[in-house]
């Protein structure tokens, strides 16, 4: 299909640099047994999507450079886009994408996925992205699936003598069951970065043989100036070269798990911005965060991951439901909530 992109949206601020994410979008089919139907619910999802979006509520600019096709899937995910401001950006030549979640008694999900993923006819417009961006994130199955890895790979390049960048593995198994490959391309990856983040699991299926805290410290030795790990109801742990923070996870009833993660990625993203510590002149910032703000920003991250946990399927709180970093008892105090 050729490459799309939706203009600025109603009623949202069109000024102050954008946040461009790069990854799959796709079409979440559900079946949750403890609803009593065995009909399926579709959601527009995807790591990436899910990032955009919940950056997009939290008042960022966003654009998402993405692939889904015109089809019923692929107008339900650029309705979902448009609806929430975020700007596309998509090619690619297959049908949309959709990933099956199978959901446990307590809400937590295993996928099964139908994903394909190129960026074909859209690198024009995503190079333009990317240069004319402050921050770039990216993740997922878009930086191991080929052939749109390859692209994914040469964007991020392209972006980091004019923004900062963040990374999120968010492995799947499913797709890629060569683990040493995924290793080798994860690393990568994390080399190219300044901001990562990843799931306890992820690192238990990357590294069997080390430790969480193993990980994350040779992830830092790579290069990225803060790494990030979320550990489900045990809260979140983030790293710098100045300071270790780890807080406990928010005691909230659960919905369901499907995309905490990828609201915790967008309020760190939101969080450093406010924090001016985003884009390619503030490299130096962000690796002067000072104990206080890591405690503060982990708080803030947190947070939303809890909210998103609170209420079904991906559904990342806005600015309202959130608050502002700066304003939080945990800035002022350097204290969580």
């Amino acid at each position: 299909m050729p490459a799309q992109e939706k203009g600025p949206q109603p009623g949202r601020a069109d000024d102050g640099p954008w946040v461009t994410v790069i990854g799959e979008s796709l079409v979440d089919i559900i079946h949750d047994p403890r609803r009593g139907t065995a009909t399926p619910e579709a959601h527009p999802g995807g790591s990436p999507l899910n990032v955009a979006v919940g950056c997009s509520r939290l008042d960022l600019r966003t654009k998402l450079v993405t692939h889904f096709a015109e089809d019923p899937y692929g107008q339900m995910i650029a309705d979902h886009l448009h609806s929430n401001g975020v700007d596309a950006i998509a090619g690619g030549s297959f049908p949309t994408s959709t990933a099956v979640a199978s959901l446990d008694t307590t809400g937590a999900a295993d996928y099964t996925f139908a994903i394909s993923w190129d960026l074909k006819g859209a690198s024009v417009p995503a190079l333009a992205a990317v240069e004319g961006s402050l921050h770039v994130h990216t993740g997922s199955i878009a930086s191991v699936l080929p052939p749109g890895n390859k692209s994914v790979r040469r964007l991020i390049e392209a972006a980091r003598p004019h923004a900062t960048v963040s990374f999120d593995p968010n492995c799947r198994p499913a797709i890629s069951r060569d683990a040493a490959g995924a290793r080798d391309q994860t690393e990568d990856f994390v080399a190219a970065s300044d901001i990562v983040k990843a799931s306890d699991e992820d690192l238990r299926w990357l590294y069997p043989g080390r430790t969480p805290d193993e990980s994350m410290a040779a992830w830092l030795k790579l290069g990225p100036a803060l790494v990030a790990l979320t550990r489900g109801a045990d809260g979140p742990v983030i790293i710098t070269r100045r300071g270790r923070v780890e807080l406990p996870g928010e005691a909230v009833p659960v919905a369901d798990t499907v995309g905490a993660g990828d609201s915790f990625m967008a309020a760190l993203i939101s969080g450093l911005a406010q924090l001016d510590a985003l884009g390619a002149p503030a490299r130096e910032r962000l690796q002067d965060i000072t104990p206080g703000e890591l405690q503060a920003l982990a708080a803030y991250a947190n947070r939303a991951a809890a909210i998103t946990c609170s209420r079904p399927g991906a559904n990342p709180p806005t600015s309202a439901e959130l608050g502002s970093l700066t304003g939080s008892s945990a800035f002022r105090t350097g204290r969580p909530w």
